[in-house]
């Protein structure tokens, strides 16, 4: 059950990754955007925090998946 939600939390992550670094258009991508511009205002700000976040989660996605932590 591990594998499942840690391979999900990094295609979750990736998305985010790949989204904010291609400045996406993507329907869900834009939502998401629009909702942190009000913490993160105007400039490419809020794409950098999905990047950063889409690698975080990343990383422990795989490390979920392995099964090294949250066993």
């Amino acid at each position: 059950m591990n594998m499942i939600w840690g391979l999900a939390m990094a295609a979750v992550g990736l998305f985010m990754l790949i989204c904010g670094s291609m400045k996406s258009e993507f329907f869900i991508y834009k939502l998401l955007v629009e909702r942190s511009r009000m913490a993160w205002g105007e400039g490419d700000a809020v794409h950098r925090f999905y990047q950063v976040v889409g690698l975080i989660l990343v990383v422990l996605g795989g490390l979920w998946a392995a099964g090294i932590i949250w066993k």
